[in-house]
């Protein structure tokens, strides 16, 4: 049975090295992307990354880090299934970046076609988020998803 993966991209109209920076650096995923982040992703390190949304934290394991073309990483990114996740960076112009994620794999039955509809939508909206952040300055995600607390 074929096996299920999630690609995503996106062009950013900055300069590999500082789109690279704003994934790897926590300071800056806090803009975009998470509440908090334990370390830089650096090769051999784990890192922990929080959401607004949720009162846990994420374990990363970063396996591989080439400034600035790839970072890959490791997570729980479905229930009890540690997945592999894959940023990569092509500089099309010194001015334009494209960003490429690629996570998986899961077997396309009904855990991975959930995972697949669900983490194919973060990593689109995470792209979004990051391309509103570096280009414009704007916090796409801030109040976007205080739905999933639960009643206030």
């Amino acid at each position: 049975m074929k096996k299920l993966e999630i690609r995503a991209a996106l062009q950013i109209a900055k300069p590999a090295d500082e789109v690279f920076e704003a994934i790897a650096d926590p300071e800056k995923m806090k803009n975009y992307f998470i509440s908090e982040g334990s370390g830089r992703l650096e090769e051999g390190k784990t890192v922990t990354w929080k959401f607004p949304e949720f009162e846990e934290r994420f374990p990363v394991q970063v396996l591989k880090v080439e400034r600035p073309e790839t970072i890959i990483l490791e997570w729980e990114g479905s229930k009890d299934q540690s997945l592999k996740v894959e940023f990569s960076f092509e500089e099309i112009s010194e001015d334009k970046t494209l960003v490429q994620i690629t996570e998986g794999k899961m077997q396309a039955d009904e855990e991975g076609l959930e995972w697949y509809g669900r983490n194919s939508g973060g990593w689109a909206n995470f792209l979004a988020c990051l391309k509103a952040y570096l280009e414009f300055g704007i916090n796409l995600r801030k109040g976007g998803f205080d739905f999933m607390k639960g009643p206030a």
